[in-house]
């Protein structure tokens, strides 16, 4: 996605939050909200990486922050590098989709603790494009109402990933 994209796609989601009931603000919240908080765009961490899938998918079961559990398949593993670091992930998959949660090294002071999630789109030949500038917060970032599955140990990277969405920041975060 090209840098203009990206900026389109994320004011689209600043006007979101600010407006629609499906937004995971409060109506108080939504009042003083003016924008999310995101690193700059990126393009070194726009990829297409080569998924080595899983012989068996194995289905897992994430804790999320409300004490739920939802039920994942591990579908595959990826490398990649990171400012000369060498990081894997794991891709999960549900009926709905991919999906990529990961922490990193900016976990908890300048990106949200339990971690963000990617969708990583399918280009086939077991390649996807994982782009982490559009790398998001779950929506318990915002409340405490939202369930969100919590990043696993193996998704949680000893590198720092410094692009997509960063910790919240305004009058109008809940504080909690």
């Amino acid at each position: 996605m090209n840098v203009d994209q990206l900026l389109a796609l994320r004011q689209e989601k600043d006007e979101f939050f600010k407006a629609s009931a499906y937004a995971p603000l409060s109506p108080e919240q939504q009042a003083t909200f003016d924008r999310l908080a995101y690193y700059e765009p990126n393009p070194d961490l726009d990829l297409v990486v080569t998924v080595e899938p899983f012989a068996e998918l194995a289905e897992v079961t994430f804790e999320t922050s409300t004490g739920d559990q939802r039920r994942y398949r591990r579908y595959g593993q990826f490398s990649f590098q990171v400012d000369g670091q060498d990081a894997r992930l794991t891709i999960y998959a549900d009926p709905n989709g991919f999906f990529l949660p990961f922490a990193d090294a900016t976990a908890g002071t300048e990106t949200y603790g339990a971690g963000r999630y990617l969708e990583p789109e399918v280009l086939g030949d077991n390649r996807f494009h994982v782009d982490f500038n559009q790398a998001y917060n779950p929506y318990c970032a915002y409340s405490p109402a939202w369930s969100c599955p919590l990043t696993p140990p193996e998704n949680r990277l000893k590198v720092a990933i410094r692009a997509g969405e960063k910790l919240p920041e305004g009058e109008w975060v809940e504080k909690g």
